[in-house]
């Protein structure tokens, strides 16, 4: 296939994704939302709600390293495919489920698991197939793609699901899922992914290398790329900290500040509009020339905001300037957000080698998910026993320190030794 074919090909990967990933993610958080208001209004309890999200979660943890493997050693467009035929067939299940006999929580329960093993392996597919199906120019407009795609079913899912739950029955839900995730696969089946694709795929049966071997061959190779570790350090620890704010957020706003829940709705809804319009930038933008660099200011400016969050604690402020403050907050959070993960996404593409970038995605997909919940359980105790200000403070003021000590500028120079040159003609210039 000659260069402009080829580039013509990867055009049409970079808006067939896209499409892709918001039909399937839209139908998805559309799903979750009704899911979630159905366990609440049969049962009324969090405990019911909680064993749901745990199926959501425990799932893509224990089986992510596999899922890795699986990526790096087959075809991947395979793998895509399975996983959203699965998503259909477990929908279509649920619906057989509701209109024969009712839903039910244990079959609400396990297709939670199904659509989180689905979900967890076309994710990491699709992550570790971006250099595959789009030129190496394009990867940071095919990443802020993909988070724009999310940000525009993070805005418009939860409106949506409202209005569609109070007008519509269940299996509708589930047909219009079904309906969303079959048109992802008619998408997803006309992608070439192996375009630009470096990566050896293994006939199934003639690997000679041990799903054992395999994933610690994964562990093997990040730990001989020193980039790698100070990535992985201050993602496990960032998404630690974060627990601070997944937990303290709403309960400051909803607890502490008695803010109404359309109005905290609203701040939810300013923090996705700052992903989106943060994804757009990024898209119409060259690429970042220092990624770490910005990555590392990113965070920064993230644990700067997190601490802002307290804010109002110290200070008596209007409710309409209490609105206002944190619709400022969360927008800020949102873009942000984008700044960290854009970036740093693009520059992994480009490192990894396309042999390992399943085990090493899927890797760093389970130290995240791992921690998340620990970080929620040990802040939700923390908030219980402390003012919730001081431990917002503290924990950004952790979060800003990890990220000065992981990426301090002997590291920055390591991972982009051509910073000095830059600094030098930019001294240069200005002496001229």
């Amino acid at each position: 296939m000659d260069d402009v074919l080829k580039l013509k090909k990867a055009t049409y990967h970079l808006y067939t994704f896209t499409i892709s990933k918001l039909v399937s993610t839209f139908g998805s958080q559309v799903y979750a939302f009704a899911i979630s208001f159905y366990i609440l209004q049969l049962t009324g309890s969090a405990t019911s709600f909680a064993t749901n999200l745990i199926c959501n979660i425990l799932p893509r943890t224990l089986t992510a390293p596999f899922a890795g493997y699986l990526v790096d050693r087959y075809s991947r467009k395979m793998i895509i495919i399975v996983s959203q035929i699965a998503t259909t067939v477990a929908i279509g299940g649920l619906l057989v489920v509701s209109l024969t006999s009712g839903l039910s929580l244990v079959s609400i329960y396990i297709t939670t698991c199904i659509l989180s093993l689905t979900s967890m392996f076309s994710g990491v597919t699709f992550t570790s197939s971006i250099t595959s199906l789009v030129d190496k120019e394009r990867i940071q407009k095919a990443m802020s793609l993909n988070q724009m795609s999310i940000s525009f079913a993070a805005i418009g899912s939860p409106a949506v699901g409202g209005l569609l739950y109070g007008a519509v029955s269940m299996p509708t839900f589930l047909i219009i899922y079904m309906i969303a995730s079959a048109i992802a696969v008619l998408l997803e089946s006309t992608m070439n992914f192996k375009l630009f694709a470096k990566h050896k795929e293994v006939e199934i049966g003639k690997s000679k290398e041990s799903m054992l071997q395999s994933m610690k061959a994964g562990v093997g190779y990040v730990k001989l790329q020193p980039v790698l570790m100070s990535l992985i350090w201050i993602s496990l620890l960032v998404n630690f900290l974060f627990g601070a704010f997944e937990v303290g957020y709403s309960y400051i706003l909803i607890e502490k500040l008695n803010m109404e829940a359309q109005h905290f709705g609203y701040t939810q809804g300013a923090f996705a509009i700052g992903m989106l319009l943060m994804s757009i930038y990024f898209s119409i933008r060259k690429e970042v020339q220092f990624p770490f660099l910005v990555s590392k200011r990113g965070v920064i400016a993230l644990g700067v905001v997190m601490a802002g969050i307290a804010i109002p604690l110290f200070f008596t402020m209007s409710y309409v300037s209490l609105l206002v403050f944190y619709l400022i907050i969360m927008f800020t959070f949102g873009s942000a957000i984008i700044i960290v993960n854009t970036p740093i996404q693009v520059m992994m593409q480009q490192k990894i080698d396309d042999d390992y970038k399943g085990r090493v995605f899927s890797l760093i997909e389970t130290c995240a998910m791992a921690l998340m919940p620990l970080g929620m359980v040990i802040y939700g105790f923390l908030y219980d026993l402390f003012a919730p200000q001081w431990i917002l403070i503290l924990s950004a003021g952790l979060l800003v320190g990890v990220v000065l000590l992981l990426a301090r500028p002997s590291v920055i120079r390591k991972v982009h030794p051509e910073i000095e040159k830059h600094r030098d003609g930019s001294c240069a210039s200005a002496e001229a």
